[in-house]
């Protein structure tokens, strides 16, 4: 619109923050994404690397690695900067260590003139979001988490593979916290046009107890994970795809992401993952 283009900057070219540039690019989502990593040589190697992918991306796109300054006419900051949760670790553990890189990372950015939006994955999650709200000084409206995204994602699916039907075709939200506390809104899970329940009952090979163990899964999944592999990176990094396409294309989606509470569900001054709508409003000033 109007010779606008589209720019994404990334903070953190980890696996989180690698996985989701690849993502980005293979979905044609964005028309710029900018690079950013306090380790200067590997966000330039990973430049170098996803820009000889781009003969097959789907969508042209200027792949290149940034300063803050490349921040000041970003539409969207994604945040996947920051320590990872280890072995025998949890993502609460992480506060104090990621607070403080946060609080280097969004001064930075702020320096830069950036009036756009943030989009922020790393863990604790929650928690993280509202320091970067704190520190940016922006409305909260235009600082969000991940939420719980991926955990929705991975709900959809374990239900998808017990009841043997394809996940794009369950509704199912996990919401709260991004963490161990957790929980299902099993009242509002749908497959097909059926309640989840209502589902159960017409098909007596399927058994309501087993409910209890898909969400143990889902909400241990990174544990799991971690265990085998060290990390977890692939499915928040197409999470976060999902959200930077909602936002970009103004596609008025509803995702559960980390949003401020401001007295929704008895809770105030809070990010949490609840059920969101992302509306993009363009504005002129005057």
């Amino acid at each position: 619109m109007n010779g606008k283009v589209n720019r994404v900057v990334l903070i953190g070219t980890g696996a989180v923050g690698c996985s989701y540039a690849y993502s980005l690019i293979n979905q044609g989502v964005t028309e710029e994404l900018v690079l950013i990593d306090v380790n200067e040589l590997r966000s330039e190697g990973e430049a170098m690397d996803l820009n000889h992918g781009l003969p097959f991306a789907p969508t042209a796109m200027k792949v290149w690695n940034g300063t803050y300054a490349d921040c000041e006419q970003a539409d969207l900051i994604v945040i996947t900067a920051g320590l990872a949760q280890k072995p025998g670790e949890t993502r609460l553990d992480l506060v104090a260590k990621n607070t403080k890189v946060f609080k280097q990372i969004v001064g930075n950015i702020m320096k830069s003139g950036f009036d756009g939006i943030f989009l922020v994955a790393t863990n604790p999650v929650d928690l993280m979001t509202y320091v970067t709200w704190k520190e940016s000084g922006l409305p909260k409206e235009r600082v969000i988490g991940s939420g719980t995204t991926l955990d929705s994602a991975r709900l959809r699916y374990m239900l998808g593979d017990y009841f043997e039907i394809d996940p794009r075709n369950i509704h199912a939200y996990i919401i709260g916290e991004h963490g161990d506390t957790e929980l299902p809104v099993w009242s509002h899970a749908t497959i097909g046009i059926d309640k989840l329940q209502t589902f159960i009952e017409k098909n007596k090979n399927y058994k309501t107890e087993a409910l209890n163990e898909i969400f143990e899964n889902v909400r241990d999944a990174a544990y799991h994970i971690i265990d085998r592999k060290g990390a977890t990176y692939y499915g928040i990094g197409m999470s976060l795809v999902r959200i930077t396409k909602a936002i970009l294309q103004n596609e008025n989606s509803i995702l559960p992401i980390s949003a401020y509470l401001n007295g929704e569900y008895g809770h105030s001054d809070i990010y949490i993952g609840v059920p969101a709508l992302l509306i993009v409003m363009e504005y002129e000033a005057l």
